[in-house]
C-alpha cells in the first residue's frame, strides 16, 4: 500500500511537471515567433533592404535574448542575428529549408508555426526552435514570402525541471525505505499526512501552482518531504511565471516601433497634396491601428495568464456590447446588425475570448455579406448557440467545412480577406470545449453558430433588455 502511494505521488507528478513546462515553453515560442514574422512582409525581404533587415533582425534578437534568423520562401538565409557567443559564423546565405529543420518546412511549405527542442552537439545544449511564416497579401491572396525561425537557450528551464523530477524520486524513495521501517508503529499516523501530500500533488499537478502542504504533523520524513515539495512548488510557480512573463514583455517592446510609425504616417498624411498618396497613407493608419490592437490584446491574454483568467462570460451580454461595438464599422460597410430582446446566458468561456469570436463572426459577415445581419443568443441547460446571421449569397455546401479551416476562403468570396476569421473563432470555441459550424438556411445567407457549455448559473431575463440596434 505505503508503495503505490509512493509511486502515486512521484511518477504522475514528474510526467505531468515535465510536459506541463515543455508545452508551455513551446506555445510561447510560436507566439513569439508569429509576432515577429507579422513585422516583415515582402519589401522587408528584397535585396535592397537586407542591411535594414540585418537591423531590424538585431533589435529582435536582442529583445527576446535569442537567436532571430530570416529567411525568404526557399529557406534561404537573408538575416542572421545571434546573440550566443558560439559558434560565430552566420548562416547568411545558408538553406535552412532540409529535413533536419522540420520547424522551418512547415512554416515555409504548410504556412504554419513551429515549435519544438533540440539538443545542439555544438553548443551542447537544449535549445528551443520556433518558426513561423511571413505572410504577404498585396494582390488579396495571402502568399508565403519567407519565414522567421527563433532560438532559445532553455537549458536552465530544463535542468529545473529535471532536478525537480530527480527530487521528487529520491524523496518518494527515502519515504518508502523510512515507511517500511516504522510501517507496523505509526501505519495510522502517516496514512493522515501523506494524504494530505497526495490532494496537494493533485492540485499541483491539475495546475493550482499556489499549492503548498503547509505545517503537516507526523514522523520526521514526511514532514521532510513536505517541505521539500513545498520548496519545489516554489520553483515551479517562479518557473512558470517567468515563462508567462515573456509574452507580455514581447508585446510591449512592439508597442515602441508601432507608436512611432503611426505618428509618422500621420504627419505624412496631414502634409499629402496628392490624394491618391493621402488615401494610401490614412489606409496604412488604419492597419498600424490594427496592429496595435492584436498587441494589446496580446498584452491583455498574458494579464489573464498571469493573474488568472476569467472562465465565465454572459453570451448575451457579449452580443450586445458587440453590436454596439461594430455599428458604426458596419454602417460604412452597408450593414445593419440587430440581435435578439437579449437574455442573461451565462457561458464557460473567457470573456476576452468571446468577444474576440463575435468579433471576427462579425468581421466576415460586414466585409462578404453587407445587409442585414443579426445576432442570436439561444441558452439551453446544457449548451448555449450563439449565431450570427447574414442574408448574402451564402457559401456552397461542399465548403462550409472547408472555410473554418485556416486560409481557407469560399469561392465565391471577393478578393480580400486571409482567411483567419471563422478558423480563430473555432479555436476559442474548441479552447472552451465548444464547437463552430457553418450552415446554410433554407431562404439563403449563412449562419454561422458556436455552442458553447452553459455555466450553471440561472439564465433569467432583465426587465430593461431589448432589440439591439
Amino acid at each position: 500500500m505505503l508503495v503505490t502511494v509512493i509511486v502515486a505521488l512521484t511518477v504522475p507528478l514528474a510526467v505531468n511537471l515535465r510536459e506541463r513546462a515543455e508545452s508551455d515553453l513551446l506555445g510561447q515560442a510560436k507566439i513569439t515567433a508569429q509576432a515577429l514574422a507579422s513585422s516583415f512582409d515582402e519589401s522587408a525581404l528584397a535585396p535592397s533592404g537586407r542591411e535594414q533587415l540585418s537591423r531590424q533582425a538585431e533589435r529582435y534578437s536582442e529583445q527576446i535574448s535569442g537567436r532571430v534568423l530570416v529567411m525568404d520562401e526557399s529557406g534561404e538565409v537573408l538575416a542572421d542575428a545571434n546573440p550566443f557567443p558560439e559558434p560565430p559564423n552566420s548562416s547568411v546565405g545558408e538553406d535552412y529549408s532540409t529535413i533536419e529543420r522540420p520547424e522551418v518546412q512547415t512554416a515555409l511549405v504548410d504556412g504554419l508555426p513551429e515549435a519544438l527542442v533540440r539538443t545542439s552537439e555544438e553548443l551542447d545544449v537544449d535549445l528551443l526552435l520556433a518558426s513561423a511564416p511571413i505572410v504577404d497579401d498585396p494582390s488579396g491572396r495571402p502568399t508565403i514570402v519567407g519565414a522567421v525561425r527563433i532560438t532559445l537557450d532553455v537549458q536552465r528551464v530544463s535542468d529545473s525541471v529535471q532536478r525537480v523530477t530527480i527530487g521528487i524520486i529520491v524523496i518518494g524513495l527515502a519515504g518508502l525505505l523510512a515507511g517500511m521501517l516504522v510501517a507496523l508503529v505509526l501505519a495510522g499516523s502517516l496514512a493522515r499526512p501523506l494524504s494530505r501530500l497526495a490532494a496537494a500533488a493533485r492540485s499541483l499537478g491539475g495546475g493550482d501552482l499556489s499549492t503548498r502542504t503547509g505545517t503537516i504533523k507526523g514522523p520526521e520524513e514526511v514532514q521532510e518531504l513536505a517541505a521539500s515539495f513545498d520548496e519545489m512548488a516554489l520553483r515551479v510557480e517562479r518557473t512558470f511565471h517567468a515563462q508567462r512573463s515573456f509574452v507580455a514583455n514581447a508585446s510591449h517592446q512592439l508597442r515602441t516601433p508601432l507608436t512611432g510609425m503611426k505618428l509618422r504616417i500621420e504627419r505624412a498624411a496631414g502634409e499629402a497634396t496628392d490624394p491618391d498618396l493621402r488615401a494610401q497613407l490614412e489606409a496604412a493608419d488604419r492597419e498600424v491601428d490594427r496592429m496595435a490592437a492584436t498587441v494589446d490584446r496580446l498584452l491583455a491574454v498574458a494579464r489573464e495568464v498571469e493573474e488568472g483568467a476569467p472562465t465565465e462570460a454572459d453570451a448575451g451580454e457579449a452580443a450586445r456590447a458587440a453590436a454596439k461595438r461594430w455599428a458604426e464599422s458596419a454602417t460604412e460597410r452597408g450593414s445593419v446588425i440587430t440581435t435578439d430582446p437579449l437574455l442573461r446566458a451565462p457561458v464557460l468561456a473567457n470573456p476576452t475570448d468571446l468577444d474576440q469570436i463575435i468579433d471576427n463572426l462579425l468581421d466576415n459577415a460586414t466585409t462578404y455579406a453587407p445587409g442585414a445581419i443579426e445576432i442570436h443568443v439561444d441558452a439551453q441547460p446544457q449548451r448555449t448557440v450563439l449565431a450570427v446571421r447574414d442574408h448574402g449569397a451564402g457559401i456552397a455546401p461542399d465548403e462550409r467545412a472547408a472555410v473554418t479551416q485556416r486560409f481557407a476562403r469560399g469561392s465565391a468570396a471577393p478578393h480580400g480577406g486571409s482567411g483567419l476569421g471563422l478558423a480563430i473563432a473555432r479555436d476559442l470555441a474548441q479552447r472552451w470545449g465548444g464547437e463552430l459550424d457553418v450552415v446554410g438556411p433554407a431562404d439563403g445567407g449563412t449562419l454561422v453558430e458556436v455552442r458553447l457549455r452553459t455555466a450553471s448559473t440561472t439564465r433569467t431575463p432583465r426587465a430593461d433588455e431589448g432589440s439591439e440596434r
